[in-house]
């Protein structure tokens, strides 16, 4: 009996295997009991973690993504400035951003009424919009004073260090970056193109506003192209809208044998009016943006505003990807475009030399 109760049975065929081959030891039961719980333990933290992770990462792809906000303010109405919306939507596409889709812009337009900009400018800055986009001075300033820390992107400026929009070109310093316009050499080229058509001019009107940032230095340099083509300058000063029938008046009454006008808010909102008066009073005219020609006008020279509204989305979009606008330098011009109104000269009775006809980038018949 004694010695039966001693004898140890083994507890499987393997076991007894094991015991026989390999000389190993037999595990208690209580050893494998305990390895058994640790090893459960160990599988059970194992799907834990598992768990909060796979959780984590659905909950975080089910987060819906931040779509940026872009705000457009412009001083003047949509149908005058389609052409130029149109291009800052092509940059954004071209960029591969899709309105509606994976950005957003909100307009504000003054509909020309420039004293509603503050208080379009101060509705986007409560909409928390990512960047405003804007025009000229007219919309820049009232952005400027409605925010110091959205960005501010201008999509054209006549002369944004002398507006005091941003320290330099090349370091704006503040939250204003963008394009500028100011290329003082070209009122040279276009004072060229009005002797090609006019070879016998002699004065020339030239209708400006004084406070509009840059003239004085277009002027400038306007006097020193006059002197090499033999021009006399006549500059009449439009300070606002009633201002314009005046100049041509003066013009006429100064026997200018053409009117060039300068870039400025107040003709922007009065292109069509320009155009009447230059065609009534029979007098040749060269303006700075196509628009002129397109609503009237008989030929343009100068830089692409539509190149630079496409360009401003490029701000826009390294912006959005954590540029500074602090450090993004503002750019100059790079496109300039010549175009006649074959209209407009038929109407004053000018015949426009093929030689000019054949540089003109477009013509409108």
């Amino acid at each position: 009996m004694d010695k039966k109760s001693s004898i140890r049975f083994p507890t499987s065929t393997s076991d007894n295997l094991k015991s026989k081959t390999c000389g190993e030891p037999f595990d208690s039961a209580q050893d494998k009991l305990h390895r058994t719980i640790g090893n459960r333990k160990l599988v059970g933290i194992v799907a834990l973690v598992v768990t909060l992770a796979m959780s984590g990462a659905v909950a975080q792809a089910q987060q819906p993504t931040k779509v940026p906000r872009i705000g457009f303010l412009s001083s003047s109405s949509p149908s005058t400035n389609a052409a130029r919306t149109e291009a800052f939507r092509q940059g954004l596409r071209e960029l591969g951003y899709v309105e509606g889709k994976n950005i957003v812009i909100e307009y504000r337009s003054a509909e020309g009424k420039l004293d509603r900009l503050p208080a379009l400018a101060a509705e986007l800055v409560r909409l928390k919009v990512d960047i405003i986009l804007t025009g000229g001075p007219a919309s820049i300033r009232p952005a400027k004073e409605a925010t110091s820390t959205i960005p501010i992107v201008m999509a054209h400026d006549d002369d944004p260090v002398g507006s005091g929009f941003v320290a330099s070109l090349a370091r704006p310093g503040g939250n204003i970056t963008g394009l500028s316009t100011l290329y003082p050499e070209i009122s040279g080229k276009r004072l060229e193109l009005l002797k090609e058509i006019v070879p016998s001019l002699g004065r020339v009107a030239v209708l400006g506003t004084s406070t509009t940032a840059g003239t004085a230095q277009v002027l400038k340099e306007m006097e020193l192209a006059a002197g090499v083509f033999k021009v006399e300058l006549q500059y009449l000063d439009v300070p606002g809208p009633k201002d314009i029938e005046t100049a041509f008046r003066e013009a006429r009454k100064g026997r200018a044998d053409a009117v060039l006008v300068l870039q400025g808010g107040v003709f922007n909102f009065q292109r069509k009016q320009i155009a009447a008066l230059a065609a009534k009073s029979r007098l040749p005219a060269i303006y700075h943006a196509a628009e002129y020609v397109e609503d009237g006008g008989l030929m343009s020279y100068g830089v692409s505003i539509t190149d630079l509204y496409r360009r401003a989305a490029t701000y826009v979009d390294k912006i959005l990807r954590g540029a500074k606008s602090a450090d993004l330098p503002v750019e100059q011009p790079k496109k300039f475009e010549f175009i006649i109104n074959l209209k407009a000269a038929k109407q004053i009775g000018l015949t426009i030399p093929p030689n000019v006809l054949v540089r003109a980038d477009r013509v409108i018949r």
